[in-house]
């Protein structure tokens, strides 16, 4: 499941009507519910603002609102384009200002998932990603080696304290480096495991 970096706003024209996302992260339904009417006080002469969201690790609360489209044609497909691009803890809102030609209920249903999907598509997204702390200790001698070393294997450092000897903090996708790591050490160092640690980390497009 994918959630939002941050806030998100697209813009396109279908028979001359806007239709205008907004995507944000949202995880309860008041958090929600206070989005979609912040973004209804942002447009209060628009002809609808639509709305869904998905909130919870199982997706478990939906919501969906036509705001005055026909039923169904709207704030089901929006909630659906959620659904199919496997978001989760977000709120969408679309905001239509008419055109003056009608689309019809098929024209509808499609202008409000392309509007969430392509929105989506351009926001910025993260992913939960499972993560390894650890605690590594060494001398000064070894921090132009290690830093390469780290720096080229997928790890974060948190922080790092300068006393008798170097103790950096660091997180990393990947639980194996630490024999690697006393090769370059010379099996000096000293490793400590402190825990897994769930975090996002933002989705390269």
């Amino acid at each position: 499941m994918s959630r939002l970096k941050e806030e998100f706003m697209n813009e396109f024209e279908i028979e001359k009507s806007r239709f205008i996302c907004y995507l944000n992260r949202a995880f309860n339904e008041e958090e929600a519910k206070a989005y979609i009417l912040r973004i209804k006080k942002l447009h209060p002469n628009a002809t609808h603002h639509c709305s869904a969201f998905l909130i919870g690790e199982h997706s478990e609360l939906q919501r969906s609102n036509d705001d005055g489209e026909p039923s169904g044609t709207a704030g089901v497909p929006m909630l659906e384009s959620l659904r199919m691009n496997k978001m989760n803890d977000v709120v969408a809102v679309v905001v239509r200002y008419f055109g003056g030609i009608k689309l019809g209920a098929g024209g509808l249903i499609r202008a409000y998932s392309k509007s969430v999907s392509e929105a989506i598509k351009l926001a910025p997204l993260t992913d939960k990603v499972l993560t390894y702390k650890y605690s590594l200790t060494f001398s000064y001698d070894l921090i132009g080696k290690l830093d390469y070393f780290l720096a080229h294997h997928d790890t974060e450092i948190l922080n790092k304290e300068y006393d008798e000897r170097v103790t950096y903090l660091y997180r990393s996708r990947s639980d194996d480096l630490n024999d690697a790591i006393q090769e370059i050490a010379s099996g000096s160092a000293e490793i400590i495991f402190l825990g897994e640690e769930i975090v996002e980390q933002e989705i390269i497009k």
